[in-house]
């Protein structure tokens, strides 16, 4: 399991971009309490590698660039996502990118104290990134997907030490863009895994 259901208490249900139902401190308790009663799922499901569920992110990609800077938020352009398969108006780069501080060390670490199962978090890989987020600093795709895979890379080496056994990349914009996949996505997906000891996978859509 990856991304998986959130309750109606803590966000809206069957949107892409939900609102949270909840703000501050009792949003942090319902998205541990959600990411809780989902490893109590998994584990009785007979699961051997659980996740948090992605239960504290209101987007797989942009619960991960809440984190990054370099990233306007507030200047959003719209742009056709897996080759024009749907619009959204997205956020935009206008910077270097570099990590705030930590993204997912609180979801490892709940999932490490309640459970001996191993442990798997997600992240979106560097070409999904390129397509889910307009360029308005590197001018270059390629680099603009090294850089996030140089981030993702310093993400998992931390989930690494929190107790994280898998981390998982996905990337959907592999099966849209199969040239360039591989012409340097594969390339790029290599980067974010360089140094891990970890299990590492890669989950491709469609």
């Amino acid at each position: 399991a990856g991304s998986l259901p959130k309750p109606a208490w803590l966000a809206e249900t069957n949107k892409l971009w939900p609102k949270w139902a909840l703000a501050g401190e009792a949003l942090a308790q319902a998205k541990r309490d959600a990411t809780l009663l989902w490893l109590k799922e998994q584990e009785d499901a007979g699961l051997s590698v659980v996740t948090d569920g992605e239960m504290s992110r209101q987007h797989f990609v942009h619960g991960f660039l809440e984190f990054v800077e370099g990233i306007d938020f507030d200047k959003k352009d719209e742009i056709g996502i897996r080759n024009d398969r749907y619009k959204a108006m997205v956020p935009t780069v206008t910077g270097p990118l570099r990590l705030k501080g930590r993204v997912h060390e609180t979801e490892a670490k709940l999932l490490r104290a309640h459970t001996t199962r191993r442990v798997k978090i997600t992240m979106p890989g560097p070409m999904t990134f390129n397509d889910t987020i307009a360029d308005g600093f590197y001018g270059d795709r390629v680099k603009m997907a090294f850089a996030f895979a140089e981030l993702l890379n310093q993400e998992v080496r931390a989930l690494e030490k929190d107790g994280v056994d898998v981390g998982q990349f996905d990337e959907p914009a592999c099966n849209v863009y199969m040239r360039e996949a591989a012409d340097w996505g594969v390339k790029a997906l290599e980067r974010c895994v360089e140094g891990l000891s970890c299990t590492t996978a890669v989950h491709i859509c469609y």
